[in-house]
């Protein structure tokens, strides 16, 4: 504690050039300060002040030191920030990236959530199916669905993304319901333009990718939504789009027991470190939300 309170005097004095300015901050006397310095000189063994009646100047290696204490004093308060949210008020401004049609049905209303919540927080809200650049793009948080690629990013896996073959009662009543995933041949599909495959798990466990086709094929997977529904085919959707659709009877899963591994839904970021508090607050709030066992049928 006296070695911390002896950093602290330190920073406090070389911030605001004065024993008697530091001393009033903290609520002490000038003496009380000066033995503070003294004691963190003699125990470094070096000069970090060069102290006159009327004025205070850094050493070489003080302006070194300063930089330093000041660094892992901000890293401290961040620290105490992160697991000490209640009593901590988050404000500025944060960017957000998600893909389009999962930002439109859960992305959008909990960011409304947590702006209310927030109000010291603004927020812009970008919904693209592209792979925006973070960095150069200035953006705060992207979430993702899939497996991620190797990357500096840092991620935070914030539910699970099953995906399933989905097909209206009038569809598979006039066509049939295909038994094994290699019935999909005879079937219309309905492909997203730029997916290299449908996947699923064999009998041995072994995922596998099969090219499938048809007469509709879109780049918009709301699109293809609206076709299955519409009776038009086979879609191989998320969850999160069509469970709604399920329970209600609109569209029936097929092929379930081959279904593939689930993958991830992902907050990225560029650095763990320093992260804005608005972010962590965000990342928090999807999380809540995401892993919460009826929020996906509420949603």
């Amino acid at each position: 504690m006296d070695t911390f309170k002896q950093v602290e005097s330190f920073v406090s004095v070389a911030s605001r050039g004065s024993l008697s300015a530091a001393a009033r901050a903290e609520g002490v006397t000038p003496a009380i300060i000066g033995r503070r310095l003294d004691a963190l000189e003699q125990r470094l063994g070096v000069k970090l002040l060069t102290r006159t009646t009327r004025s205070i100047a850094l050493t070489f290696e003080g302006a070194a030191f300063l930089e330093d204490c000041q660094r892992i004093l901000h890293d401290l308060a961040n620290a105490e920030a992160s697991v000490s949210l209640g009593g901590v008020k988050a404000s500025g401004h944060i960017r957000v990236s998600a893909p389009a049609g999962f930002g439109r049905i859960h992305v959008a209303p909990l960011m409304q959530d947590f702006l209310e919540m927030n109000p010291d927080v603004s927020c812009m809200l970008d919904l693209s199916d592209r792979v925006v650049d973070l960095v150069n793009e200035g953006i705060d948080c992207a979430i993702r669905i899939g497996e991620l690629p190797d990357s500096s990013l840092v991620s935070i896996r914030l539910a699970e993304n099953r995906r399933v073959v989905v097909a209206s009662p009038a569809y598979l009543a006039r066509f049939g319901t295909p038994v094994v995933p290699q019935d999909l041949s005879g079937h219309k599909c309905l492909s997203l333009g730029q997916q290299r495959g449908w996947l699923f798990r064999d009998e041995d466990g072994e995922t596998i990718t099969l090219k499938v086709g048809g007469r509709f094929e879109c780049n918009d997977g709301a699109v293809l939504h609206e076709w299955a529904l519409a009776g038009h085919g086979l879609a191989w959707r998320s969850l999160w789009e069509v469970d709604a659709d399920l329970r209600a009877g609109r569209l029936v899963s097929v092929l379930d027991t081959f279904a593939a591994p689930t993958t991830g839904i992902y907050a990225v970021f560029p650095q763990r470190k320093h992260l804005a508090l608005r972010v962590r607050l965000f990342i928090d709030h999807l999380k809540n939300h995401y892993g919460r066992p009826d929020y996906w049928q509420q949603a």
